[in-house]
């Protein structure tokens, strides 16, 4: 598939999305999306239902992304969920020409970090903004019924290298939650504010 054809695919699989006029809340449905991978395979949400699915708001140029696949919370965290049961995508909503955009550039940070999710364009941003995806990383989490149960940061170590937890002790928001919802209990913590760069949205 082409570059042109994989763009307009995305722009035509994101458009339904139009109908949700604010970001999706913690407890509401999360909006269903259809968007292709790196290899031009399109994946859908409302597919995975009956699943816990991860979105990880991605951009391989920020550095803060980098620090969470290399030295952080990020390192192994999608194949630990993996055997978990978990479905783990990550989503750049980067436009063109923007840092981290771009189907050569994302391949590339696949094969360093040898990440073996699907990573999927949303060169539109129209995803993005349904979700309210503001940083890079931002991570939601959505249980099995299809409603979103947790939305923030990886964990409570800004610097992206667990190296400075608030509090002295690191928790990481996204892996807990998970758990949580994997041993049937509420999400204790549902909400938290994501670090990282700005989502290079189109403007």
């Amino acid at each position: 598939m082409s570059t042109r054809s994989l763009a307009a695919a995305l722009l035509l699989a994101a458009a339904p999305l139009a109908a949700f006029a604010a970001p999706a809340e913690v407890g509401q449905p999360a909006p269903d999306f259809t968007l292709a991978d790196l290899d031009g395979k399109p994946v859908r949400l409302s597919d995975l239902k009956g699943r816990i699915v991860v979105l990880e708001w991605f951009n391989p140029g920020c550095p803060y992304v980098v620090a969470s696949h290399t030295r952080g919370s990020l390192v192994d965290a999608a194949a630990r969920a993996s055997k978990q049961g978990v479905t783990w995508l990550a989503i750049n909503s980067g436009a063109p020409g923007k840092q981290g955009a771009g189907l050569e550039v994302n391949r590339a940070a696949r094969a360093e970090w040898k990440l073996a999710h699907p990573i999927l364009l949303d060169e539109a941003g129209t995803v993005g903004r349904a979700y309210g995806a503001t940083n890079t990383p931002h991570l939601f989490v959505i249980d099995a019924a299809g409603r979103l149960a947790y939305r923030g940061a990886v964990d409570n170590s800004p610097d992206g290298e667990r190296g400075a937890p608030e509090g002295g002790t690191l928790v990481e928001y996204a892996a807990v939650a998970v758990a949580d919802l994997l041993a049937g209990r509420p999400v204790k913590v549902a909400s938290t504010k994501a670090y990282g760069c700005g989502v290079k949205y189109a403007k």
